[in-house]
């Protein structure tokens, strides 16, 4: 066995802010759960990320794999927000993997928006035989908007996944890039000398849909989300009925890109999936 894993840090945060985390995700959050910044191999290159599992040791857990959005710096998760949104998932009994990308947060290699940095995500899986409580034959996966797209290519590549968690989800880049002007520039750059079409339309998960496993995903989306158009979400749902892929569409009123205002229905919703398809 190769270890990927490189260095990993347990996070330990000023008192001020763990009365934050107690305040924000709960007790039993901060309580019961460890998180860790780790640093692993990636096809060669010292990726950034975090691993997060229970604090009760005695059994093994499923394994989730989070997907963050946003694009460079803009998106990453700092250590405070890893140790609520991860140590939430270890409290629910969870081995949890995340990272930051390449070329992000750290991370050698450059962003690639959905090209090889998908392999950062796929080789999280082999994290598992590091993490003595992981039970790495079963696995669940979950992303926010870009994360979302980032899951679905994930699971494009590796179908083995027992279930899919996918809030605000880009599942039409080039829809997306046409209908934000401001985004063209940027994936010019992103993608320097290659054919911008052609990469953004090998991105654009609606063409592929019939390739998905089938197995079950929960779509969530604000209707007022002015970042990544309910439309991705409720065009993606339209596909998987007609593919006859598992799926539940939840829109929520007045409910922005982050969801701010649903949170708690929102993480309700996240744990009861994982714990009905991830058993």
């Amino acid at each position: 066995m190769n270890n990927l894993l490189i260095d990993r840090q347990k996070i330990e945060l000023p008192d001020h802010q763990n009365k934050m985390i107690i305040s924000g995700w709960g007790k039993n959050v901060f309580d019961n759960s460890v998180v860790e910044k780790i640093t692993y191999l990636s096809d060669g290159l010292k990726i950034k990320g975090y691993v997060a599992y229970p604090l009760d040791n005695s059994k093994k857990y499923q394994c989730i794999i989070w997907n963050r959005g946003g694009s460079g710096d803009k998106g990453a998760i700092d250590k405070f927000t890893a140790r609520g949104i991860f140590g939430q998932l270890a409290s629910w009994g969870y081995v949890v993997f995340a990272s930051q990308y390449r070329g992000n947060a750290g991370s050698e290699g450059e962003e690639q928006l959905g090209g090889d940095d998908v392999n950062d995500i796929l080789n999280l899986i082999s994290l598992a035989d590091e993490i003595p409580v992981a039970d790495k034959n079963k696995w669940g996966i979950e992303g926010w908007s870009r994360g979302g797209m980032m899951t679905y290519l994930t699971l494009l590549k590796n179908p083995n996944f027992n279930c899919a968690v996918l809030s605000g989800a880009i599942s039409n880049l080039k829809k997306y890039v046409d209908e934000n002007n401001d985004k063209i520039i940027l994936y010019n750059n992103l993608f320097k000398n290659k054919d911008l079409k052609a990469e953004l339309e090998k991105r654009t998960i609606i063409n592929f849909v019939d390739k998905l496993p089938k197995i079950p995903f929960l779509l969530m989306h604000g209707k007022d989300d002015k970042t990544v158009s309910p439309d991705q979400t409720i065009e993606m749902a339209k596909r998987m009925d007609e593919l006859k892929i598992p799926h539940e569409l939840i829109l929520f009123e007045g409910g922005d890109h982050f969801l701010k205002n649903h949170r708690k229905e929102v993480d309700r919703l996240r744990k009861a999936w994982f714990d009905k398809y991830l058993p």
